[in-house]
């Protein structure tokens, strides 16, 4: 893992820029902070999100609010809903995402979760 240390900082994420990033159908709207090989996330999915790639790279989210399916490359489909989290490190689980009325996410990844 190529991380440096990182000094003790706060996030006002109102004030971290959004870029978009169409899905299959819907967007994700991504506030990115990255310290070396780790990449810290709010993303927000619109109403009628649905993922347009099967993801395989580990993630550790949080549900902030709203809810979402994981659907898995086996075809079981897991709700995320606020409060609940989820992990998986890379290679194990290929995924992909959609949501029918939004949700608001909390996300870490990076070369640890290899």
């Amino acid at each position: 893992m190529q991380l440096e240390g990182i000094p003790f900082q706060h996030t006002d994420w109102e004030n971290v820029p959004a870029t978009q990033h169409p899905g299959e159908t819907g967007v994700a709207y991504w506030k990115t902070l990255e310290f070396g090989d780790l990449r810290i996330r709010i993303v927000e999915y619109s109403k009628n999100y649905k993922a347009d790639h099967w993801c395989s790279k580990g993630h550790i989210i949080y549900c902030i609010e709203g809810e979402m399916v994981s659907e898995l490359a086996d075809g079981s489909q897991h709700k995320l809903t606020k409060g609940m989290s989820y992990q998986v490190s890379d290679e194990l689980s290929s995924h992909r995402t959609f949501s029918e009325h939004g949700v608001k996410l909390f996300i870490v990844d990076g070369a640890f979760l290899k």
